[in-house]
């Protein structure tokens, strides 16, 4: 089981920039390399949609295609810690971001029933 919790988000214009943060924790105090850590979004009356992950060891990284070219997802994993740079931001990207994690050998990392450890969200604003 692994605990997440997700900071970064606030209020930004139109064209902004923001970092959003995941850190992890686990029982045994390292996150296993088998992990992917995801980000998803949900906006107020949509359903919640894949923006990004990446495998715990680095090998491998996803993006929405509304996302790519914008967003950058990475770990730093001394301290255990997914980032999600995202760039030139819109009023469509407004939404609650989620981390969420899963093993990496249990169902797709672009749809959110294969992650089983959420953590409670961090709301992002763009204001246009």
């Amino acid at each position: 089981q692994v605990q997440l919790v997700e900071s970064g988000g606030r209020l930004v214009q139109d064209g902004g920039s923001l970092r959003l943060s995941c850190v992890a924790s686990e029982r045994t105090g390292s996150i296993s390399s088998s992990y992917v850590m995801g980000w998803f979004r949900q906006a107020p009356g949509k359903s919640r949609e894949f923006v990004s992950a990446i495998k715990w060891s680095g090998e491998y990284t996803y993006y929405a295609d509304s996302v790519k070219g914008r967003f950058n997802i990475s770990r730093d994993n001394t301290q255990n810690l997914v980032y999600l740079q995202m760039t030139n931001l819109t009023p469509e990207d407004t939404a609650v971001y989620y981390c969420a994690a899963k093993n990496y050998y249990r169902g797709s990392p672009y749809v959110s029933l294969s992650y089983d450890n959420w953590g409670q969200g961090t709301q992002v604003t763009v204001a246009s």
